[in-house]
């Protein structure tokens, strides 16, 4: 079974249903249901015309939960509505569909985990580990949202902050690892910044050009992640890093900066540095300074230590760590690198062990463990 296939077809197969009159909530349930027949069917008889086989599938699941809800008349209307046999039209609704995701009824936040889940393809429990809350809480606020959106139309567009919002964050997804949606990410900004001029929309997609850049570089032959300082430089995508730092030059001579386009410049510091003893960590605080001004993120304020500990050294990056909350997801892995920098390998081994503990995912764990044990093996020497 192909699940790549099925999350790449899911987003215009709900458009699809949508626009043949389905509320989103009932042709997102609609959808879900398909994908769950195509689980069981494919595998034995797979269809010549798999996005085709699921609209159909689709609409009739919507069809039968409208026959058991709707009034007759209504039934019989959308009966006579149901699409011929044959190839599905080559619409992409994927981005409109993330705008009706971001309507304004609902909180950012619900339109973000909305949209994650229903076109995004991830998981709930994927949701609730990006917003770090329980995932029985993100269920409830993903059905709630639902229930809020149902009857909204295309015509009822959601905010742009928010798209770019869930953008970010299905990237960051994809990026992880976890899910493959890193390259759909950067294919729906390139969208959105061709129909809509706005300096925080080419930010977004500069960002992500230049963090796709390293991608090749981030992940050894044995699975195990490789940090930035020890990534091999000739590896990063030369042609994304030049169009992800044209794009944001762009943005920036529009002097209205965004965090995003902050994020960017971040990201192209890293990237035009030859070598990671060469990196301009002075301009990185700088930038991390304009960040922190624009979100006043405790996760930005994190970062920004430890760009002030290779800025100013490991004593000052400890000093702006330590006016932090020590629960802040990864605190315990920015306090294990500062300390060990300063020459404290027993403490940083205990928060590096510490750090593995709480670890998002498998790879970060794997290599915070190691960290662990590279300090505790010179150690016992």
């Amino acid at each position: 079974m192909d699940e790549a296939l099925l999350r790449s077809l899911t987003p215009s197969v709900l458009g699809i249903i949508v626009r043949r009159g389905a509320d989103f909530a009932a042709a997102e349930d609609a959808v879900q249901d398909a994908l769950v027949e195509a689980v069981r069917v494919w595998p034995a008889d797979p269809p010549r015309d798999p996005k085709g086989w699921l609209v159909t599938v689709a609409w009739r699941r919507f069809l039968d939960a409208t026959r058991a809800d709707a009034a007759r008349r209504r039934r019989e209307d959308l009966l006579d509505e149901e699409p011929a046999p044959g190839p599905a039209p080559e619409v992409d609704d994927t981005l409109r569909l993330y705008f009706l995701c971001a309507h304004p009824s609902l909180t950012p936040s619900s339109a973000v985990a909305l949209t994650l889940r229903a076109v995004g393809g991830l998981t709930t429990r994927q949701i609730a580990r990006a917003y770090l809350v329980p995932e029985a809480t993100m269920a409830q606020r993903i059905s709630r949202a639902k229930r809020t959106v149902s009857g909204v139309r295309f015509d009822q567009p959601g905010d742009v902050a928010t798209v770019l919002r869930v953008l970010y964050l299905v990237f960051n997804e994809g990026y992880s690892g976890d899910v493959d949606l890193a390259a759909e990410a950067i294919r729906l900004t390139r969208q959105l910044a061709a129909a809509i001029d706005h300096p925080e929309v080419a930010g977004l997609l500069a960002l992500m050009l230049l963090h796709h850049a390293r991608r090749a570089a981030r992940i050894a032959p044995d699975g195990s992640l490789v940090p930035l300082a020890e990534q091999d430089r000739d590896r990063w995508d030369t042609e994304a890093i030049s169009e992800g730092v044209e794009i944001l030059q762009a943005a920036l001579a529009r002097d209205r900066l965004g965090e995003f386009q902050a994020q960017a410049a971040i990201a192209a510091l890293h990237a035009d540095a030859p070598t990671a003893e060469e990196t301009d960590w002075v301009q990185i605080v700088e930038w991390y300074d304009e960040l922190t001004r624009l979100t006043d993120s405790p996760i930005v304020r994190l970062n920004r230590a430890v760009a002030v500990g290779e800025a100013d050294g490991p004593r000052a990056g400890l000093a702006a760590l330590a006016a932090l909350d020590a629960s802040l997801p990864r605190y315990a892995a920015v306090a294990a690198y500062l300390h060990e920098r300063d020459g404290d390998p027993v403490t940083a081994a205990r928060l590096y062990a510490e750090a593995a503990r709480k670890a998002p995912n498998l790879a970060e764990r794997d290599h915070l463990t190691r960290q662990a044990a590279r300090l505790n093996a010179r150690r016992l020497r």
